[in-house]
Formats: structure tokens, sequence, C-alpha cells
């Protein structure tokens, strides 16, 4: 559900395991780190064939998405590893519930339609939030002061300086970062994919505080979820990278 249905559905899930006690806060942690992912719906419908104007890149960037969150699960097998199973961690307040009856169908319906709206107005709202922050640090030339600080490592790592400011930006919220980084006209059109594929499994951090915000009640630290989005991020650009460069028909370098 985290990989299909896109941020923050992994989250929310996971939360709701830990409240319902299927799982102890260590265990939530680990999924925590994994499952909650962007959806193919953003990444191949608007990253690839909106900005990119290529589907084959959206797929791309799709696979690479999930390998890489994949490979944070593997990792994340070991964390807290030696801390045993403690079964008084689990949150006992939601106690057995009956099963469906038709009494109960309509609240049950109601409650689902009720949560889903309230998290779409989330999404929203913070989306909002953060396009208003980003347009604020633009106008008053913050952002672009800030990129000059992160020159050295966009060099260091052989990326143009045109980049600095599209990456600050995603790293901050996540539709507008991918969507400046796309834009840069450049012939090595592989060093755009490379970097949206790292702010894709990064996620941002409008999307980290709308995870903090819904696991906030279940108790669940946010610290092993944004190892595993930095780790995320990494492993997808790397991929990114090894196949661009690997299978001739998918460089789009012109």
């Amino acid at each position: 559900m985290g990989i299909i249905s896109g941020y923050p559905m992994g989250a929310k899930i996971v939360s709701n395991f830990k409240k319902q006690g299927i799982c102890t806060k260590v265990e939530a942690e680990r999924m925590l780190a994994f499952t909650n992912n962007s959806g193919p719906l953003f990444i191949i419908g608007t990253v690839g064939v909106g900005l990119f104007k290529d589907t084959t890149t959206g797929i791309l960037l799709f696979i690479t998405h999930i390998l890489a969150c994949l490979t944070v699960g593997f990792l994340f097998r070991w964390w807290k590893f030696s801390r045993k199973r403690n079964t008084n961690e689990i949150d006992d307040s939601f106690s057995y519930q009956a099963p469906i009856s038709l009494a109960n169908l309509g609240e049950i319906l109601a409650s689902s339609i009720m949560s889903a709206i309230n998290t779409i107005f989330l999404i929203g709202g913070f989306i909002v939030l953060f396009s208003v922050i980003i347009s604020i640090l633009n106008a008053s030339r913050i952002l672009e002061f800030a990129s000059d600080f992160i020159s050295p490592l966009t060099g260091f790592l052989n990326i143009p300086d045109s980049y600095s400011k599209g990456i600050l930006t995603g790293l901050l919220e996540l539709t507008n970062g991918v969507s400046n980084i796309s834009a840069i006209p450049n012939k090595n059109i592989s060093i755009n994919i490379i970097i949206c594929a790292f702010l894709l499994g990064f996620g941002g951090i409008s999307i980290a505080l709308q995870i903090l915000s819904i696991i906030s009640k279940a108790k669940i630290s946010i610290k092993p979820y944004l190892i595993g989005k930095l780790l995320q991020g990494s492993f997808a650009a790397l991929y990114t990278y090894l196949i661009l460069n690997n299978f001739a028909f998918l460089n789009l370098n012109l």
C-alpha cells in the first residue's frame, strides 16, 4: 500500500498497526523506514510524463525507487536487532473488535471517509504551506544565498551549480523540487534524472512533517524514518546512475 498509494499512506498504516497492538515500537520503526514511498501515479505520471515528457524515464524512476526502498528494508532488519521483542511495548488501548456487521458498517465507512478526507487536507495543507515558504525564500533571495553553501558539495559530486537551488527546494518540498530540477536545461539530462531520483527517495521536509504529525499519536520515533529516507534517496540515485550508464537505450543525453 505504501508503494501503490504514495506518501503518507505507508506511515498511516504503520501507525495503525502500532495502535492496534499488531507490532511493537521497534518493529513499527523498522517498517516506517521503508514502507512510506512515492506512488506510481506521481513518479510515472507527473514526473515522467508530465515533467520529463518521457514515460520510460518515469518507469525507470519508479523501478529504482522500489529497489531503493527494498534495500533500506533489508538494512533495517538490523535496526535495534539486539533488542528482544517486548510485548509490553505493544499498545493495548485497542481491544479486540468483533467481525463487521451490517449494524456498524455505516459507522465504519463514515469513519474511513472522514479519515481519508483529513489525510487529503493534511497533504494539501503542507504542500501549500511549503510552497508559500519557498516563494518567500525565493523573493528574499535567502534560497539563492543558501545554495552557495552547498556548492562545494555539488562540485564534489560533479553537479553544476545551477542545480543547487533546485536541490534545496526539493529538500524542502518534493513537488516543487522535482519540477525545478526537470526544467533545468542540460544536454546531460541524466543529471536531472539522478537528482530527481534522490529527491523522490528522500521525500523532503514537508513530507517528513506530515509523517511526524501522523506517527506522533502512536509514539513512534521519527529518527529511523529520516535515516531510512536519506539512505533510500542515496540508493535510488545510485541505482539510477548505474542503469543509465549501463543500458544505452535509456540514455537521453544529447
